[in-house]
């Protein structure tokens, strides 16, 4: 979303959607800081393995060859599944079929069908982000290594990256950010990403017409994901991983689906830690409302509930049509989208995503309380300060007066613009009109990230520590801010591969050190701290807002914005 303004089908179609203050101590970016980034191979030039038999690994499918990247070994496109296409639409995934010999695992393979994205038409954004939107197939379920060696019998921390993109966009390679190289140089870890069905063919709902073997149709997107954390559990060690310290970390989507699996008794034990950015959906979907999408899909396709067996004779093109037209149906009823989505009531709008059915999801993750099944597990959640609502594309936006800005609040929160203008611009007095309007419409993000640590702090039995990440890039004059999936780019050490959001200057590297070391501290042992930061205190309790905030110096407040949220929150979704 790169205007303040949108229509509910663009943000259906953005692959943004959830388908993103000061205090004392502390720590000034410096030249030290930027120290390990020249140790990584972001700096150096790369160097190609051309060994064959250097990169070669048994999975419990057979054997796999990867390629070595300045001394990284790397896997692309393992099966961890087999074809969910033809008679396994909407199956749970099963074990891919046994390959005899080597398997040639050097590049991206399917990714699930999904609709073409808005941003493909506005010139900045793709300037930005550079999507890698891959080959659609139905065959999707494939899992990417990283790591800094193979069959040594050693154990290094696992991180899976859950990619964004909503339920029903994205994939494992569609951004630069997401490659591991550089994770495992700095940090020794292994990295591992995935592919997994969305949209209609994760989530239609047959349970109620189809059969005991339908039952779970409606979220065999998220048992994808347990099927790949299962498969890191039998074959990681051979990658050079630990499988008893597994983190999972995701973004927008990504950060959604770690919340559900926080809530899942099948995902119980197969993670140790969790990191949640930019995707705090404390609430799961209905089955009302994923019987609705599944209805509007039947009804598109002109299949009758009786005859859902035709539902296997429609082509992949046809079935994905079908289910944007059930999507667009669902969210009718909300109209357009004035600025950013309010995250506190996105389930509707969302249309396809995981439900409370009872049995994969016994309830809501994180509604009225914080999962009991993980409460052992440390969690990292936060946001970037101005998420959805930037200047892409819109190279007028900061010429925005004052007067513009209170007009447009009267619009959106009648009877509360003058009150909220005047709370943003004492927490945030260096922003101008539009920045503020960002901040603001954005409020309902950073807040859920908030509550989510405050119900994990109140279980008191694992830490909950809480971002805010702040920087501003420097790319297209300063205009898309701290945007949405911004903050990516840092945590994975990847700022000259992401130089169109970063501009790599030694700010951004700088930067880079500080957040992708906490995150590998944290995947290491739980505790995000390391020397180069200002102390990281957990979420104290139900009501605390200790925040460190990522930027340029980074800083930790005790409650930047507690003044700013309590206001906010007063104003009904």
């Amino acid at each position: 979303m790169d205007k303040t303004n949108m229509t509910r089908r663009k943000f259906i179609q953005s692959s943004a959607v959830v388908g993103t203050a000061t205090a004392a101590g502390g720590l000034a970016a410096s030249s030290a800081l930027a120290a390990p980034v020249e140790q990584s191979a972001a700096t150096a030039k790369p160097t190609i393995s051309a060994h064959d038999n250097a990169n070669i690994v048994e999975t419990t499918a057979g054997k796999v060859r990867g390629s070595q990247r300045n001394g990284i070994h790397i896997f692309r496109g393992i099966p961890y599944g087999a074809n969910t296409g033809g008679a396994n639409r909407f199956l749970p995934a099963k074990k891919p079929d046994p390959w005899a010999g080597v398997r040639s695992a050097q590049w991206y393979e399917r990714v699930c069908p999904y609709a073409p994205r808005a941003s493909w038409n506005n010139d900045e954004n793709a300037y930005l982000f550079q999507w890698d939107d891959g080959q659609p197939g139905e065959d999707c379920l494939r899992a990417n290594v990283w790591t800094p060696g193979i069959n040594d019998n050693k154990k290094r921390p696992v991180m899976v990256w859950i990619h964004g993109g909503g339920y029903a966009t994205g994939s494992g390679q569609e951004l630069r950010a997401y490659d591991g190289e550089n994770l495992c140089h700095r940090g020794d870890v292994v990295v591992v990403g995935f592919n997994h069905r969305l949209n209609v063919f994760g989530f239609l709902n047959l349970s109620q017409f189809a059969g005991a073997d339908y039952a779970t149709s409606g979220n065999v997107s998220m048992t994808d994901i347990v099927f790949l954390l299962e498969w890191v559990r039998d074959n990681i060690s051979n990658f050079g991983g630990d499988p008893r310290n597994v983190t999972i970390f995701g973004q927008s989507g990504g950060g959604g689906k770690v919340n559900m699996l926080l809530g899942m008794p099948s995902a119980k034990g197969l993670f140790h830690k969790a990191s949640v950015h930019s995707g705090s959906i404390l609430r799961a979907s209905s089955q009302d409302i994923s019987v609705e999408i599944t209805s509007e899909t039947l009804k598109a396709l002109a299949i009758s509930p009786s005859n859902w067996q035709k539902l296997h004779d429609v082509s992949t093109e046809q079935l994905l049509q079908a289910g944007i037209t059930a999507q667009h149906a669902v969210a009718a009823p909300l109209g357009p989208i004035t600025g950013a989505p309010d995250i506190r009531n996105v389930d509707r709008l969302l249309g396809w995503s995981p439900y409370v059915d009872g049995t994969i999801l016994p309830r809501h993750p994180f509604d009225p309380t914080a999962p009991e099944i993980s409460a052992d597990v440390p969690l990292i959640v936060g946001t970037v300060l101005n998420e959805f609502v930037t200047a892409m594309d819109n190279p007028t936006a900061f010429d925005m007066t004052e007067d513009q800005l209170k007009s447009q609040l009267a619009k959106t929160y009648p009877g509360h613009a003058d009150e909220l203008l005047a709370a943003f611009k004492k927490g945030h007095p260096k922003a101008n009109p539009f920045q503020l309007s960002s901040i603001i419409g954005v409020c309902s993000w950073r807040g859920n990230a908030v509550k989510q640590a405050q119900l994990k702090a109140a279980q008191g039995k694992a830490p909950a520590y809480l971002f805010w990440f702040q920087w501003q890039t420097p790319v297209l004059d300063g205009r898309p801010m701290a945007f949405h999936c911004s903050d990516l780019s840092f945590v994975f050490d990847n700022m000259e591969r992401c130089e169109t959001m970063t501009g790599n200057g030694p700010a951004a590297r700088a930067l880079s050190a500080q957040m992708s070391q906490a995150w590998i501290n944290f995947a290491r042992t739980g505790d995000p701290n390391h020397a180069s930061i200002p102390k990281w205190n957990p979420v104290k309790d139900s009501d605390g807002g200790q925040t460190m905030i990522f930027d340029t110096p980074c800083h930790f407040s005790e409650n930047p914005d507690g003044e700013e949220r309590k206001l906010f929150d007063s104003i009904p979704a």
